[in-house]
């Protein structure tokens, strides 16, 4: 059967090298399709490849030694992962997976280091976006600490959102409730909330943005900063 990958500039960042690197990089990438679930690489394993993805959503969870589990952020096609690679890192801290499944290009790690060195625009490519990518983690903090749980929810529907096409997201409770690290319930509560205002439909294991602005509103605070970090460092997402 055939399979139709999409091109590689549905990511942003290789859509970004200029014609003489991206000549390059093309010769090393491998196209890829990405179930929900697939594991890209574990907490404190060993870094395989490097990840482009051009459609579906990967979540980046921080794991603790006894297994309690949180999402740390996300990427989509704005990005790659795991982000230690793109500065020589051989091991991940974090665990990576896909949460909406989708396809893009992996890179084999020690094909993505010597090529660096080579490609200085590929490289100052990857050093912003992980810079991009830490301002998602702090406000991420900002947020577990500080905000109620359906303004932690909006948000991370929010980020979601701007990395599909459409207004749907294919998402379970209990994957909801692993990311946000609160238990099912209060992620049930949660999407009540927003639903009583109209900010959203769910249904089982989607989700439907019904009022992207009044969402946006309701996150406050927490959602925006590191958007638009994103925008200044690269481009819109």
């Amino acid at each position: 059967m055939h399979i139709r990958f999409s091109p590689y500039h549905r990511n942003h960042l290789l859509a970004l090298l200029p014609d003489n690197e991206i000549i390059c990089v093309k010769q090393l990438i491998e196209p890829v399709l990405l179930e929900r679930g697939t594991v890209l690489v574990g907490a404190d394993r060993p870094i395989e490849h490097a990840y482009f993805l051009c459609s579906g959503i990967g979540s980046v969870v921080t794991v603790s030694p006894d297994g309690q589990r949180s999402g740390a952020g996300m990427f989509g096609r704005e990005g790659f992962s795991p982000t230690s690679a793109g500065v020589g890192g051989t091991v991940s801290i974090h665990e990576v997976l896909i949460q909406v499944e989708g396809d893009g290009y992996r890179i084999a790690i020690d094909d993505l280091t010597a090529a660096l060195p080579r490609n200085p625009a590929f490289a100052n490519l990857l050093a912003r976006f992980i810079q991009t990518f830490a301002s998602q983690t702090s406000f991420t903090a900002l947020s577990n600490a500080n905000y109620q749980i359906d303004e932690r929810l909006a948000r991370w529907l929010l980020m979601c959102h701007d990395r599909v096409d459409g207004d749907e997201i294919t998402l379970t409770h209990d994957f909801i409730s692993s990311m946000l690290a609160v238990r099912r319930p209060s992620v049930t509560n949660a999407i009540h909330i927003l639903e009583g205002k109209k900010l959203i439909r769910a249904e089982r294991g989607r989700i439907t943005i019904r009022d992207r602005r009044g969402l946006e509103a309701f996150a406050a605070d927490i959602y925006g900063k590191a958007e638009e970090e994103y925008q200044r460092l690269i481009g819109a997402l």
